[in-house]
């Protein structure tokens, strides 16, 4: 089987790229019934011709009389014609590493791509320039219609399409040449900017697109500036040019046209990675709130989850920073931090009233309701002893501090059941508080790994990146060195990218101790199970 070239670099200038333009003759219209019978290619670069490719190809069938009556290809001149399966493989030498060229160039790749499969040859997939949508961006309000005799005819070609392939394909090159003229106003000056300008020319803020000019093809955090150097939106990408670029084109997201109409400007951060982009944005986004960012801000007012300290104590949130020892969080929401504290609650009863009991005396006579329910104890009436309530506590205090296995697991049965008896509502909202106890606690466990790692000196792409005590070193600016048993809201998201980064990447990746590099992984992967089960689908 010949297996296809993948083409030249994206990143390689137009007067570099080898373009192969290409047109098919067929029978009929269909690349799953219908046939080739005749292949016209022409090869060229830098506006040089360097070869030409014509031949006729026996179809198999007959040529319909319409179809001859078009292009004046009869059964005739076909008859002594090489098969498919003789031509492709010098079709294939013939176009070698070039970027295939085409009007309408859907249709020819169906049809090549139909006998090559037919042939047992392997399908081509690289991209393709289609000058037909070219010419819809660049032309279209010069010329009645894009149609190739058209263009052909309104931009003075050289050479006029007949319906005869190599004439088509000259015709073509010519079209191909004049477009390419006029893509350098779109800051248009290599192959991947190319490839993309189909879907950004019509933009209508496709004048900005002159702002990516200097963006590079390479790792970094890209800021939108306003007209004010305010930053209004971060993002990071492997490849920043092409990132911004892309927002002219298919991205349709509602905020997009606004974001683009604020836009006055765009300033680059580099980076040496990908992992040293996303911590650099998340640095960027805590430190400026850009008002276009909706995700990735801390939290105004971080919550952690913990135990009251009165005689019976029971679960509270709590806004003033606590140790790991002592709470759960930060979590990103009170909402959040309300829906773990149900979570736990569902499966130990510590009372729910918000009463501060300082000693064992009741204080009503009644329970309170939650009591009445079943769904929790009520010490406020006597109905439990200090002693066994003790124990509820220590068990609640392990579900948020320590190990949360047995709740998760207890958790997840409720969940299944429920929705098993159809009870979806109750189901969705099990889901939810599961949901929230499980991040929470993959959260702590892997920021608990990377500080327990220490100091890391990451080798990624040729280079060596440091991790210190779960961030990135340098850190921040803004924040103080990771030293206090209380984890602060920035550098627990920092750990979670970082902790994402390691495991997503984990073949990119080494450290000089390979058992170090095992045993970090090892440690977030188990911190990351306790997020499989609930994304099972809540069904019948």
């Amino acid at each position: 089987m010949l297996l296809p070239v993948t083409g030249p670099d994206p990143a390689t200038l137009l007067a570099e790229v080898p373009f192969c333009v290409l047109d098919l003759e067929t029978t009929g219209g269909a690349p799953q019934t219908d046939a080739i019978t005749e292949i016209g290619a022409v090869v060229v670069r830098g506006g040089e011709t360097l070869r030409t490719f014509q031949t006729f190809v026996h179809p198999g069938i007959t040529i319909p009389a319409r179809v001859s009556y078009l292009t004046g290809i009869t059964d005739t001149m076909v008859g002594d014609a090489p098969r498919p399966e003789s031509v492709l493989p010098t079709l294939l030498e013939f176009i070698g590493d070039a970027v295939i060229v085409g009007h309408n160039v859907r249709f020819d790749l169906g049809f090549l791509n139909a006998a090559l499969a037919r042939a047992g040859f392997a399908r081509i997939t690289r991209p393709s320039v289609d000058t037909c949508a070219l010419a819809r961006r660049l032309v279209r309000d010069e010329v009645p219609e894009c149609t190739l005799g058209t263009l052909a005819r309104w931009l003075r070609l050289d050479h006029h399409p007949t319906h005869r392939a190599l004439a088509d394909a000259l015709a073509t090159t010519d079209l191909l040449h004049a477009l390419l003229e006029r893509v350098a106003a779109y800051g248009v000056f290599r192959l991947d900017d190319l490839l993309a300008l189909p879907t950004l020319a019509g933009h209508p803020y496709a004048a900005k697109l002159a702002l990516t000019d200097l963006l590079p093809r390479s790792p970094g955090v890209y800021e939108f500036l306003d007209r004010d150097g305010t930053v209004v939106y971060v993002g990071k990408a492997t490849n920043v040019r092409q990132r911004v670029r892309s927002y002219f084109g298919s991205d349709d997201r509602r905020t997009i046209r606004p974001l683009l109409g604020a836009l006055h400007s765009v300033r680059h951060r580099p980076a040496p990675n990908s992992l040293v982009a996303e911590v650099t944005e998340l640095r960027l986004l805590h430190a400026g709130r850009p008002r276009f960012n909706r995700a990735g801000a801390l939290p105004s007012r971080p919550t952690w989850l913990t135990l009251s300290t009165d005689a019976f104590p029971r679960l509270v949130t709590s806004n003033r920073p606590l140790p790991a020892a002592r709470a759960l969080g930060p979590f990103p929401s009170l909402a959040a931090a309300r829906r773990a504290q149900e979570a736990v609650e569902t499966v130990i009863p510590v009372r729910r009233c918000t009463e501060r009991l300082r000693s064992t005396v009741p204080i009503r006579l009644e329970p309170c309701p939650a009591a009445q329910v079943g769904t929790s104890c009520c010490p406020c009436s006597g109905g439990v002893r200090l002693d066994r309530y003790a124990q509820l506590a220590e068990a609640a205090h392990q579900v948020i501090c320590g190990d949360p296995t047995a709740a998760v697991a207890a958790l997840t049965d409720r969940m299944l059941t429920l929705a098993a008896a159809h009870r979806f509502e109750e189901a969705a909202l099990a889901r939810d508080r599961l949901r929230a106890l499980q991040l929470a606690h993959r959260d702590r466990l892997t920021h608990a790994a990377l500080r327990a790692a220490g100091r890391l000196d990451v080798e990624i792409d040729g280079g060596t990146t440091v991790i210190d005590a779960g961030v990135l070193s340098p850190p921040a600016a803004s924040e103080e060195p990771v030293l206090s048993d209380v984890i602060t809201p920035a550098h627990l998201a920092e750990s979670v990218v970082i902790a994402r980064w390691l495991r997503r990447h984990r073949e990119r990746w080494t450290l000089p101790d390979r058992s170090a590099a095992t045993a970090l992984l090892a440690a977030l992967d188990r911190a990351h199970q306790l997020t499989v089960a609930p994304s099972r689908s809540i069904v019948s």
